[in-house]
Protein backbone atom coordinates (compact mmCIF):
# COMPACT_ATOMS: atom_id res chain seq x y z
CA UNK A 1 0.00 0.00 0.00
CA UNK A 2 1.61 3.46 -1.13
CA UNK A 3 1.66 5.57 1.64
CA UNK A 4 0.94 8.79 0.11
CA UNK A 5 -2.74 6.92 -0.73
CA UNK A 6 -3.04 5.59 2.71
CA UNK A 7 -2.70 9.66 3.94
CA UNK A 8 -5.00 10.67 1.06
CA UNK A 9 -7.57 8.25 2.32
CA UNK A 10 -6.94 9.11 5.93
CA UNK A 11 -7.43 12.76 5.37
CA UNK A 12 -11.03 12.03 3.23
CA UNK A 13 -11.99 10.17 6.29
CA UNK A 14 -11.28 12.21 8.82
CA UNK A 15 -13.07 14.86 7.23
CA UNK A 16 -16.39 13.29 7.81
CA UNK A 17 -19.40 13.21 5.98
CA UNK A 18 -18.47 10.27 4.26
CA UNK A 19 -20.86 7.63 2.68
CA UNK A 20 -19.51 3.73 2.77
CA UNK A 21 -20.38 1.42 0.32
CA UNK A 22 -19.53 -2.25 1.03
CA UNK A 23 -19.19 -5.48 -0.68
CA UNK A 24 -18.23 -8.94 -0.03
CA UNK A 25 -14.63 -8.31 0.28
CA UNK A 26 -15.85 -7.04 3.75
CA UNK A 27 -16.28 -10.84 4.76
CA UNK A 28 -13.94 -12.82 3.26
CA UNK A 29 -12.06 -12.80 6.32
CA UNK A 30 -15.19 -13.78 8.32
CA UNK A 31 -14.97 -17.02 6.33
CA UNK A 32 -17.30 -15.93 3.81
CA UNK A 33 -15.92 -16.06 -0.03
CA UNK A 34 -16.54 -13.52 -2.39
CA UNK A 35 -18.22 -14.45 -5.70
CA UNK A 36 -15.08 -12.85 -8.41
CA UNK A 37 -11.79 -13.83 -9.20
CA UNK A 38 -8.87 -10.97 -10.06
CA UNK A 39 -10.12 -11.41 -13.16
CA UNK A 40 -13.83 -9.95 -12.06
CA UNK A 41 -14.77 -13.64 -13.38
CA UNK A 42 -17.50 -15.60 -10.92
CA UNK A 43 -15.99 -18.05 -9.33
CA UNK A 44 -19.36 -19.68 -8.62
CA UNK A 45 -22.74 -19.68 -11.04
CA UNK A 46 -25.63 -18.51 -8.02
CA UNK A 47 -29.30 -19.14 -8.61
CA UNK A 48 -31.08 -17.26 -10.86
CA UNK A 49 -34.11 -15.81 -9.62
CA UNK A 50 -35.90 -16.63 -12.82
CA UNK A 51 -34.45 -20.13 -12.58
CA UNK A 52 -35.96 -20.08 -8.53
CA UNK A 53 -39.34 -19.65 -10.05
CA UNK A 54 -39.33 -21.93 -12.75
CA UNK A 55 -39.59 -24.56 -11.00
CA UNK A 56 -40.24 -26.89 -7.35
CA UNK A 57 -37.23 -28.89 -8.48
CA UNK A 58 -35.49 -25.64 -8.82
CA UNK A 59 -36.01 -24.86 -5.50
CA UNK A 60 -35.49 -27.82 -3.93
CA UNK A 61 -32.28 -27.65 -5.21
CA UNK A 62 -31.47 -24.54 -3.59
CA UNK A 63 -33.27 -24.98 -0.70
CA UNK A 64 -31.12 -28.20 0.06
CA UNK A 65 -28.12 -26.24 -0.80
CA UNK A 66 -29.16 -23.29 1.61
CA UNK A 67 -30.15 -25.86 4.30
CA UNK A 68 -27.21 -27.09 5.07
CA UNK A 69 -25.15 -24.00 4.37
CA UNK A 70 -26.98 -21.87 6.46
CA UNK A 71 -25.40 -23.52 10.07
CA UNK A 72 -22.20 -22.42 8.51
CA UNK A 73 -23.01 -19.32 7.49
CA UNK A 74 -24.83 -17.90 10.72
CA UNK A 75 -21.97 -19.24 12.87
CA UNK A 76 -19.58 -16.60 11.05
CA UNK A 77 -18.79 -13.15 12.96
CA UNK A 78 -17.74 -9.88 12.03
CA UNK A 79 -14.07 -9.10 11.40
CA UNK A 80 -11.72 -6.52 12.03
CA UNK A 81 -13.02 -4.58 9.37
CA UNK A 82 -16.51 -4.63 10.19
CA UNK A 83 -15.57 -3.15 13.65
CA UNK A 84 -13.23 -0.59 12.32
CA UNK A 85 -16.05 0.62 10.02
CA UNK A 86 -18.38 0.36 12.85
CA UNK A 87 -16.19 2.49 14.86
CA UNK A 88 -15.85 5.40 12.53
CA UNK A 89 -19.21 5.63 11.93
CA UNK A 90 -19.51 5.83 15.90
CA UNK A 91 -16.75 8.57 15.57
CA UNK A 92 -18.38 10.76 13.27
CA UNK A 93 -15.94 9.96 10.44
CA UNK A 94 -18.91 7.89 8.45
CA UNK A 95 -22.55 9.03 7.80
CA UNK A 96 -24.70 6.74 5.99
CA UNK A 97 -23.75 3.07 5.67
CA UNK A 98 -24.56 0.93 2.05
CA UNK A 99 -23.85 -2.61 2.07
CA UNK A 100 -24.34 -4.93 -0.75
CA UNK A 101 -24.11 -7.75 1.61
CA UNK A 102 -26.59 -10.34 2.46
CA UNK A 103 -24.83 -11.49 6.04
CA UNK A 104 -25.93 -8.90 8.68
CA UNK A 105 -22.20 -8.71 10.26
CA UNK A 106 -21.91 -4.72 9.71
CA UNK A 107 -24.72 -4.85 12.60
CA UNK A 108 -23.39 -7.66 14.55
CA UNK A 109 -20.23 -5.25 14.59
CA UNK A 110 -22.14 -1.93 15.61
CA UNK A 111 -23.25 -0.47 12.79
CA UNK A 112 -26.79 1.56 12.92
CA UNK A 113 -29.12 2.37 10.40
CA UNK A 114 -27.62 -0.52 6.97
CA UNK A 115 -29.09 -0.23 3.92
CA UNK A 116 -29.34 -3.49 2.94
CA UNK A 117 -29.63 -3.36 -0.63
CA UNK A 118 -29.44 -7.29 -1.74
CA UNK A 119 -31.54 -7.56 1.43
CA UNK A 120 -30.91 -10.29 4.91
CA UNK A 121 -30.80 -13.82 4.17
CA UNK A 122 -32.29 -14.11 7.99
CA UNK A 123 -35.63 -13.35 6.33
CA UNK A 124 -37.74 -15.06 4.44
CA UNK A 125 -40.87 -13.86 2.38
CA UNK A 126 -43.24 -15.96 0.97
CA UNK A 127 -43.43 -14.95 -2.78
CA UNK A 128 -47.42 -16.23 -3.01
CA UNK A 129 -49.23 -14.54 -0.06
CA UNK A 130 -46.01 -11.91 0.79
CA UNK A 131 -45.89 -13.60 4.34
CA UNK A 132 -42.53 -12.82 6.31
CA UNK A 133 -40.80 -16.05 8.72
CA UNK A 134 -37.57 -15.64 11.04
CA UNK A 135 -34.89 -17.66 9.34
CA UNK A 136 -34.57 -20.03 12.17
CA UNK A 137 -38.00 -20.83 12.62
CA UNK A 138 -38.52 -22.00 8.68
CA UNK A 139 -34.46 -23.84 9.51
CA UNK A 140 -36.44 -25.67 11.63
CA UNK A 141 -39.71 -26.75 10.01
CA UNK A 142 -36.84 -27.99 7.19
CA UNK A 143 -35.54 -30.22 10.08
CA UNK A 144 -38.95 -31.98 10.51
CA UNK A 145 -39.42 -32.32 6.90
CA UNK A 146 -35.99 -33.49 6.86
CA UNK A 147 -35.13 -36.26 9.73
CA UNK A 148 -31.21 -37.22 9.23
CA UNK A 149 -30.85 -34.80 6.21
CA UNK A 150 -26.83 -34.43 6.08
CA UNK A 151 -24.53 -33.37 2.95
CA UNK A 152 -20.98 -33.00 2.85
CA UNK A 153 -19.35 -30.11 1.19
CA UNK A 154 -16.67 -27.72 2.14
CA UNK A 155 -17.48 -24.72 0.04
CA UNK A 156 -19.75 -22.24 1.40
CA UNK A 157 -21.02 -19.19 -1.05
CA UNK A 158 -21.47 -15.81 -0.20
CA UNK A 159 -25.50 -16.28 -0.44
CA UNK A 160 -25.53 -19.04 2.24
CA UNK A 161 -25.63 -22.10 0.23
CA UNK A 162 -23.12 -24.47 -0.58
CA UNK A 163 -21.82 -27.02 -3.74
CA UNK A 164 -23.98 -30.15 -3.51
CA UNK A 165 -24.15 -33.00 -6.21
CA UNK A 166 -27.75 -34.01 -7.41
CA UNK A 167 -27.39 -37.13 -5.80
CA UNK A 168 -26.79 -35.27 -2.23
CA UNK A 169 -30.51 -33.74 -2.72
CA UNK A 170 -32.54 -36.31 -4.31
CA UNK A 171 -35.12 -37.24 -0.96
CA UNK A 172 -34.67 -33.60 0.07
CA UNK A 173 -38.59 -32.23 0.56
CA UNK A 174 -39.68 -28.97 0.60
CA UNK A 175 -41.45 -27.26 3.09
CA UNK A 176 -44.76 -24.43 2.55
CA UNK A 177 -46.04 -21.24 3.85
CA UNK A 178 -47.96 -21.61 6.92
CA UNK A 179 -50.69 -19.32 5.68
CA UNK A 180 -51.04 -19.94 1.90
CA UNK A 181 -49.53 -23.19 1.68
CA UNK A 182 -47.23 -22.26 -1.68
CA UNK A 183 -43.74 -23.48 -1.83
CA UNK A 184 -42.60 -20.46 -2.90
CA UNK A 185 -40.51 -19.33 -0.07
CA UNK A 186 -37.59 -17.49 -0.63
CA UNK A 187 -34.98 -15.87 1.54
CA UNK A 188 -35.39 -11.96 1.53
CA UNK A 189 -32.29 -11.15 -0.41
CA UNK A 190 -31.74 -9.84 -4.50
CA UNK A 191 -30.97 -13.12 -6.77
CA UNK A 192 -28.94 -12.84 -9.31
CA UNK A 193 -31.41 -11.18 -12.04
CA UNK A 194 -33.80 -9.94 -9.70
CA UNK A 195 -34.09 -6.14 -8.86
CA UNK A 196 -33.20 -4.05 -6.14
CA UNK A 197 -36.53 -2.57 -4.20
CA UNK A 198 -36.90 1.22 -5.94
CA UNK A 199 -37.26 2.37 -2.13
CA UNK A 200 -34.17 1.36 -1.14
CA UNK A 201 -31.86 2.57 -4.42
CA UNK A 202 -33.70 6.22 -3.54
CA UNK A 203 -32.75 5.69 0.12
CA UNK A 204 -29.19 5.02 -1.05
CA UNK A 205 -29.06 7.98 -3.86
CA UNK A 206 -30.48 10.03 -1.07
CA UNK A 207 -27.38 9.05 1.39
CA UNK A 208 -24.76 9.50 -1.45
CA UNK A 209 -26.38 13.05 -2.34
CA UNK A 210 -25.60 14.08 0.60
CA UNK A 211 -21.95 13.02 1.30
CA UNK A 212 -18.85 14.84 1.39
CA UNK A 213 -17.33 11.65 -0.44
CA UNK A 214 -18.04 8.54 -1.40
CA UNK A 215 -16.22 5.35 -0.30
CA UNK A 216 -16.35 1.63 -1.76
CA UNK A 217 -14.84 -0.87 0.52
CA UNK A 218 -14.72 -4.47 -0.61
CA UNK A 219 -16.60 -4.57 -3.99
CA UNK A 220 -15.60 -5.36 -7.93
CA UNK A 221 -19.07 -2.87 -9.11
CA UNK A 222 -19.42 -5.92 -11.33
CA UNK A 223 -23.18 -5.43 -11.03
CA UNK A 224 -24.79 -1.64 -11.28
CA UNK A 225 -26.45 -2.67 -8.21
CA UNK A 226 -23.32 -0.66 -6.85
CA UNK A 227 -21.91 0.77 -9.72
CA UNK A 228 -24.60 3.73 -10.50
CA UNK A 229 -23.93 4.82 -6.76
CA UNK A 230 -19.78 5.34 -7.92
CA UNK A 231 -21.16 7.18 -11.07
CA UNK A 232 -23.31 9.41 -9.15
CA UNK A 233 -21.01 10.51 -6.85
CA UNK A 234 -18.96 11.06 -9.86
CA UNK A 235 -21.00 12.88 -11.23
CA UNK A 236 -22.10 15.00 -8.51
CA UNK A 237 -18.34 16.32 -8.17
CA UNK A 238 -17.80 13.77 -4.78
CA UNK A 239 -14.25 12.53 -3.94
CA UNK A 240 -14.42 8.30 -4.81
CA UNK A 241 -12.18 6.30 -2.71
CA UNK A 242 -11.68 2.64 -3.65
CA UNK A 243 -10.14 0.36 -1.24
CA UNK A 244 -10.37 -3.77 -2.13
CA UNK A 245 -8.00 -6.00 -4.17
CA UNK A 246 -7.70 -6.11 -7.72
CA UNK A 247 -9.48 -3.93 -10.24
CA UNK A 248 -12.86 -3.17 -10.52
CA UNK A 249 -15.03 -2.02 -13.07
CA UNK A 250 -15.48 1.47 -11.23
CA UNK A 251 -12.15 2.21 -10.78
CA UNK A 252 -12.00 5.18 -14.00
CA UNK A 253 -14.54 7.11 -11.79
CA UNK A 254 -12.32 6.97 -9.13
CA UNK A 255 -10.01 9.46 -7.35
CA UNK A 256 -8.26 7.69 -4.92
CA UNK A 257 -7.58 4.16 -5.55
CA UNK A 258 -6.08 1.40 -3.20
CA UNK A 259 -5.42 -2.06 -3.79
CA UNK A 260 -5.15 -3.66 -0.54
CA UNK A 261 -6.82 -5.94 2.20
CA UNK A 262 -9.32 -3.88 4.41
CA UNK A 263 -8.09 -5.30 7.54
CA UNK A 264 -4.56 -3.79 6.64
CA UNK A 265 -6.11 -0.42 5.69
CA UNK A 266 -9.53 0.33 8.16
CA UNK A 267 -8.15 -1.05 11.54
CA UNK A 268 -5.16 1.20 10.89
CA UNK A 269 -7.45 4.34 10.34
CA UNK A 270 -9.07 3.59 13.17
CA UNK A 271 -5.99 3.78 15.59
CA UNK A 272 -5.12 6.76 13.81
CA UNK A 273 -8.02 8.99 13.81
CA UNK A 274 -9.90 7.67 17.03
CA UNK A 275 -7.03 6.35 18.60
CA UNK A 276 -8.67 3.11 19.58
CA UNK A 277 -8.08 -0.56 18.76
CA UNK A 278 -10.50 -2.21 16.55
CA UNK A 279 -10.48 -5.13 17.25
CA UNK A 280 -12.77 -4.86 20.38
CA UNK A 281 -16.26 -4.79 20.19
CA UNK A 282 -17.94 -1.32 19.72
CA UNK A 283 -19.09 0.66 22.96
CA UNK A 284 -22.78 1.49 21.85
Amino acid sequence: MDERDYRALRDLVAAGGVTVLTGAGMSTASGIPDYRGPDGSRRVQPMQYAEFLASAENRRRYWARSYVGWARFRAAGPNDAHRAVAALQHGGQFEELITQNVDGLHQSAGSRDVIELHGNLNEIVCLNCEERFERGEVHRWISEANPGFTADSEEIRPDGDIVLAAQDFADFRLVRCVTCGSDLLKPDVVFFGGSVAKPLVEQAYAAVESADALLVLGSSLQVMSGLRFVKRAHALGLPVALVTRWPTRGDEWASLRIDSLLQDVLPRLVNDLLQAPPTQPVSL
